[in-house]
């Protein structure tokens, strides 16, 4: 995998409270310059990464219900169908974890279904925030992802205890088989990592360190990903 076809798994991200506005810019600056597969970044900062992605192939990647996906359901969908309307590509939402540690399985559904819904055919991927959840949970939460129609399940905001890890990433693909991707985000720093999530047949990076991990490019040797890859 060259640098080229590496940057286009990566969801280029910028989430901190702090993120200025010309922060915001130099991603997006980047982002067009290695040719990512969108720039994420806080709700507020929408209409600002469509302008300056406006005529790139760059998507523009928004979070919703973040980061603890404790908010209500009808506020979820109004903050998705807000994004949607100032230019979002793709919206990255959060389930409503003590739900679903509850066992409340159908309002962790109606949660998804309703940011789906929302969406109006935007992009949506479920946010499982895989290090509160034992194996079982996270198995259930991808299912229910695929039942409510998302396209991708992620592994995390990169905001709780911990972030991807390979197993995760494996056992997700397993949950959703071809029918949904996965992304692999928290804790992604440098290529080799990078390179463990796409062999653990991860889709999409969400990395800050997206710099970092492209020029790892070439001082390993590079495996063969794609038989490892759905």
């Amino acid at each position: 995998m060259d640098r080229k076809a590496l940057a286009k798994t990566i969801d280029h991200t910028i989430l901190k409270a702090t993120a200025t506005p010309d922060q915001v810019k130099s991603v997006c600056l980047e982002a067009i310059e290695i040719g990512a597969a969108s720039v994420c970044v806080n709700p507020s900062n929408v209409e600002l990464v469509k302008s300056l992605l406006e005529g790139s192939d760059v998507k523009v990647c928004t979070v919703v219900g973040f980061p603890l996906g404790a908010n209500t359901t009808e506020s979820k969908a109004f903050e998705t169908r807000d994004a949607v309307a100032k230019g979002a590509d793709e919206i990255d939402m959060v389930i409503n974890i003590g739900a679903l540690l509850a066992g409340d399985r159908e309002t962790v559904l109606k949660d998804i279904k309703a940011v789906v819904e929302a969406s109006e055919g935007a992009l949506v991927k479920v946010i499982i925030e895989t290090c509160y959840l034992d194996n079982n949970q996270k198995q259930l939460a991808c299912v229910l992802a695929k039942e409510a129609g998302a396209g991708f399940v992620k592994t995390s905001t990169g905001f709780g205890t911990g972030g991807a890890t390979v197993d995760d990433v494996k056992l997700m693909r397993e949950a959703v088989g071809k029918d949904l991707k996965v992304k692999a985000s928290g804790g992604i720093r440098d290529f080799a990592t990078a390179v463990e999530m796409l062999k653990a047949s991860a889709d999409r990076l969400g990395v800050s360190a997206s710099m970092a991990i492209l020029d790892g490019v070439g001082e390993q040797e590079k495996p063969d990903l794609e038989s490892n890859c759905y």
